[in-house]
Parts: structure tokens; C-alpha cells; sequence
């Protein structure tokens, strides 16, 4: 099985049910024995969920790409008079919403730039207006980082912001971000960002007033194999204390249109090794997602053997990587997600944001939506 023998004590320790190491971690990252980690990231995949493939009907929201962060990994942030940057009304948002497939969406996907004059009421009364208009669905909102932002405006605590955010209608958070926790790579990379710890300890207050959310590591900018695996460990460590981490996902740095464009894209190797690390490393994280917008829904298909088991949904109008020169479709139809998952030979089941599985039990031809119920 192992060309590689430095993967073997690895592979010992996966098919024993052990907790891989740092060690083992640069271990993987050092080996170009692909078909050898996948094989053993495919064996805890399915040991965790079997052969099903998770995907959901979703829609992102980005109500504003004003930033007053100048990161040079991001190609979506303008600074405040960029005549080509923009700003929702609550109106527009509502009805940016309301658009979309004729599917029913059970989530909307909300985050932003960091903008100087909007405040936290502002973004309270948006989630109200959602909760009024869509009460069915589930509202995952604002980054660990545009937290910070909000406590830093307002002088309240991230318990604070939290506490009124979640009265708002927040019910989970998405995992952007967190980029690299290593203090070297986010001087470069993001320094008007909060820095690691910030956003650990973020996440930590967000699990402990029972805020599920996921969690990312951007790869292939200028950290290295072991500022990688640092990351993993440290979300790891987080979710042995809080459970509170639904899934990780991988994304791959794509520098056009960025500071940074003269770094190389990854290659499809890379990005399915990550996948595969991950899946290897973060034993206590339920779900590993192969995020198709960035990865091309091709390589997020080849993914579901190396240790994903969650496509992401149909999204609806992505924008943050677009902007940084994506060239992946901004949307995918909930049948053509259903199709990629049974041709890699895996079971589609479509869940909701916190993952319990999606009924799509009638089809209204008058109001072109389905309906939906949840199963516990």
C-alpha cells in the first residue's frame, strides 16, 4: 500500500483508531504518496459517515464589500471610496434574498467587509427582516473576524455582540477568516485582521452560547507545510474543548486579481492532499468539505474518495472568489449536485445547516418552491 514507508507507522495508527501527531502531520504533508493518503483518509471517512456525500440548498448574501482591511490575499474588499465598491440596503438585501432558484433554500450564507460606518444595529435589523421574511431558514452569519470588528466598533464584548447577534435571528456562524493561525504568515498576509488566538478564542465564545460553525485554513499563499499543520492542531485542540466546529473546509489561496497574484495557483494535487490531511488529522470534526466554487465541481467530486463528505450547496452568486479570479460557475441546480455525488458512487443526502437530513416532500408548480420538512 505505501510507497512511502514514513506513512506506514501513519496508516498503523489510522486503522487503530489513534490520533494522528504534529510529527505525523508534516509527515503527510512531506509525501507525495497520494493514492496511499487518500486511501487511509477515505478509511476514517467512512468510518464517520459511511458513504454518504452531504449537500444543501443555499444562498450567499453579501451585503457590502467595503473594507477598511487592505489584507493583500483579498481581491473582493474596496476601500471606502472605491467608486466600484457597494452597499445593500436592508431592502435590497431582503430582496437579493428572495431571488434565486426555485428550489427552497434552508440557508443564507451572510458575510461581508468590514465597513466603517455600518453598525451593529444595522446588521441586527437585517437578520430581523430575514427572520420576518424567510422564518424557515436557517441565517449563517459574519465571520470570527467580522465579530471582532463589531466589538471593536462598539466597545461591547464578543460575548455582547454575540449575545445580540444571536437574539437577532444568528443561529450559526461560517468558519472564513481563520486563513493561517501562524503570527509570520497574518503580518503578511492579513495584519489588519484579528490575529489566531483572536479567533479561537472567537469561536470558543460563539460554541459556548451554543453557536455551531464551521472552520477553513487558506493553503497555497506563504505558509509553510508546518504552519499548516499548526492550524489543524489548534482547531483541533478547540473542538476537543468545545464541539462546536461542524465542518472544515479547505480553500486554496487563488491570488489573481490580489497583492499576492504572482504566487502560483495550487495545482489539483495539492488541493486534494489537503482535503485528505485534514480528514486525517481533525478526527473530532464531523464533516470535511470539498467546497466545489473553489475547487471546480470535477475535483470536488474526486474528493468524496479522499476524505470529503460535503460538496457545500448551490450557493447562488458566490463573489469573494470570483473576484479573485475563479472561473467556477457561481451557481450550481440541486440536480446537478445530486448527479456528481452518484456518479463518484456516493449516497446524496441533502442536510440543513446543522446537518439533519432534508425531506423534499412536495412540489408547488403555482409558487415553483419545495417543500421541505427536517428530519431529526
Amino acid at each position: 500500500m505505501f510507497s512511502d514507508s514514513r506513512l506506514r507507522p501513519i496508516g498503523d495508527k489510522v486503522l487503530a483508531g489513534q490520533r494522528l501527531s504534529f510529527a505525523d502531520g508534516v509527515a503527510l504533508y512531506a509525501s507525495s504518496d497520494i493514492l496511499a493518503i487518500g486511501q487511509m483518509a477515505n478509511t476514517l471517512r467512512e468510518r464517520i459517515n459511511g458513504n454518504k456525500t452531504f449537500y444543501n440548498v443555499n444562498r450567499h448574501i453579501n451585503p457590502t464589500d467595503v473594507c477598511v482591511a487592505q489584507c493583500k490575499l483579498c481581491a473582493f474588499g474596496k476601500q471606502v471610496r472605491d467608486p466600484d465598491g457597494y452597499t445593500m440596503s436592508h431592502e435590497q438585501a431582503w430582496e437579493v434574498a428572495g431571488k434565486g432558484y426555485s428550489e427552497a433554500v434552508t440557508e443564507f450564507h451572510i458575510v461581508g467587509g468590514l465597513h466603517p460606518t455600518l453598525t451593529l444595529d444595522w446588521y441586527c435589523e437585517l437578520l430581523r427582516g430575514l427572520k420576518l421574511r424567510f422564518p424557515a431558514v436557517h441565517l449563517k452569519a459574519f465571520t470570527m473576524v467580522e465579530i471582532g470588528y463589531f466589538s471593536t466598533r462598539t466597545k461591547l464584548s464578543i460575548r455582547q455582540v454575540l449575545e445580540k447577534l444571536k437574539d437577532a435571528g444568528m443561529d450559526s456562524m461560517p468558519g472564513g477568516g481563520a486563513e493561517i493561525f501562524s503570527e509570520r504568515v497574518r503580518r503578511i498576509i492579513c495584519d489588519h485582521k484579528i490575529d489566531g488566538n483572536a479567533w479561537i478564542e472567537t469561536a470558543r465564545e460563539a460554541h459556548n452560547l451554543g453557536l455551531h460553525s464551521n472552520c477553513t485554513m487558506l493553503y497555497g499563499h506563504v505558509e509553510s507545510e508546518e504552519d499548516r499543520v499548526d492550524h489543524l492542531v489548534r482547531l483541533r485542540e478547540l473542538q476537543d474543548d468545545t464541539r462546536g466546529f461542524q465542518t472544515f473546509i479547505p480553500l486554496a489561496f487563488h491570488p489573481q486579481n490580489t497583492p499576492l497574484h504572482h504566487v502560483p495557483s495550487t495545482s489539483g494535487f495539492d488541493d486534494i492532499k489537503n482535503i485528505a490531511i485534514a480528514r486525517l488529522m481533525l478526527d473530532n470534526i464531523p464533516h470535511i468539505k470539498a467546497y466545489w466554487i473553489m475547487m471546480t465541481p470535477r475535483m470536488a467530486q474526486i474528493a468524496q474518495r479522499f476524505g470529503s463528505d460535503d460538496l457545500d450547496g448551490t450557493v447562488v452568486e458566490e463573489k469573494i472568489y470570483h473576484d479573485a479570479g475563479a472561473t467556477t460557475s457561481q451557481s450550481l441546480r440541486r440536480e446537478e449536485l445530486i448527479r456528481l455525488i452518484r456518479e463518484a458512487g456516493r449516497e446524496p443526502v441533502e442536510r440543513d445547516t446543522l446537518y439533519r437530513t432534508v425531506d423534499r416532500a412536495a412540489h408547488s408548480s403555482a409558487t415553483a418552491q419545495t417543500a421541505f420538512t427536517i428530519l431529526t
